[in-house]
């Protein structure tokens, strides 16, 4: 290189780097700023999900046992291979998958029916809205005590007016063949109000012009709603369900509060056994375990959904 070029490009890069100087540090505030304000979100993330899902891990592969937390054990893969010797167990996730399959269709369909309502103008839509939102805000557990009254074999309102009606009093949760049931039903009813703002919003974002042309070459209500209703609502509807089904496969309080897991184990959940084996039962080794091994399959289930959503809209 000549002296002359080796001047310019000094020049240049003694005229370039101030600026150079001046963006770093514009970037190198900005990024203090950010994590300042990202700080105290991390570090509660930290200490209360990212620790205790490594400690949670850590314990599956020991006998820890909460009032003897120094005598812990590295067992391998023993609390893995018991779970699948372990009945209630079995019985647990059987009862989740039941829930499962019984829930998400009622609740989803629930949801979509009120939205169709709430859809039109209305003069009560938003007393409706209220109305039907009102048990997503409200306590599981203050739900829960709710129906155990309504519910009640001898005095409830609900065998009262089937009584009423000539039908004979039902056992509802104190029956093993429809104890799973009705939680279904009751967790359907308390959730479907969340799904149905979300499905509103959906069919609100449907512009009015499409309805008017297929209106005008004859199409009717029901040919509107599954030839333009539901493709249009597709993305919502696959947010929807993926919501729905984690939220179901996590279901703790209300056979926690109605039922306690029976009659016979009839509505013991995976979720609800991990709890009494790690806080009642105190054997946290063997909790962490069925928590790992349960995290493992949504996280499964998950994937494989998003995945096949992706290829059936590519």
């Amino acid at each position: 290189m000549s002296k002359i070029g080796w001047k310019e490009n000094r020049s240049i890069y003694t005229f370039l780097r101030p600026e150079e100087r001046t963006n770093n540090k514009t970037r190198w505030k900005e990024n203090v700023v950010a994590y300042t304000f990202l700080g105290p979100a991390l570090l509660l993330l930290s200490m209360f999900l990212v620790i205790p899902s490594i400690m949670s891990v850590y314990y599956s592969f020991t006998d820890y046992y909460l009032l003897t937390p120094d005598m812990r054990k590295f067992v391998g893969l023993d609390n893995f291979i018991n779970l699948f010797q372990d009945p209630i167990f079995l019985k647990s996730f059987v009862n989740t998958l039941e829930f499962v399959v019984w829930v998400i269709p009622l609740q989803i369909g629930a949801a979509l029916g009120l939205a169709l309502l709430l859809n039109k103008q209305r003069k009560a839509n938003t007393f409706f809205k209220v109305a039907y939102f009102s048990p997503v805000v409200m306590s599981l557990v203050v739900i829960s005590v709710l129906w155990l009254y309504l519910l009640n074999p001898n005095e409830g309102i609900i065998n009262n007016v089937l009584t009423y009606f000539g039908i004979s009093a039902q056992p509802f949760l104190t029956s093993p063949k429809q104890a799973i049931f009705t939680i279904v039903v009751v967790s359907a009813w308390q959730g479907a109000g969340f799904q149905m703002l979300i499905f509103l919003a959906g069919l609100q974002n449907i512009p009015g012009d499409v309805y008017e042309a297929a209106q005008l070459d004859g199409i009717n209500k029901w040919q509107r709603f599954i030839y333009i209703t539901l493709p249009l609502l597709k993305p919502t509807s696959i947010f929807i369900f993926i919501t729905t089904l984690i939220g179901a496969f996590k279901l703790l309080v209300q056979p926690m509060v109605m039922t306690q897991g029976g009659p016979v184990n009839s509505t013991m959940t995976v979720v609800y056994y991990i709890y009494q084996t790690g806080f009642t039962d105190r054997m946290v080794g063997y909790a962490s375990s069925i928590a790992l091994l349960f995290g493992t399959i949504i996280g499964l289930v998950t994937i494989t959904q998003r995945k096949l959503v992706k290829e059936d809209e590519d």
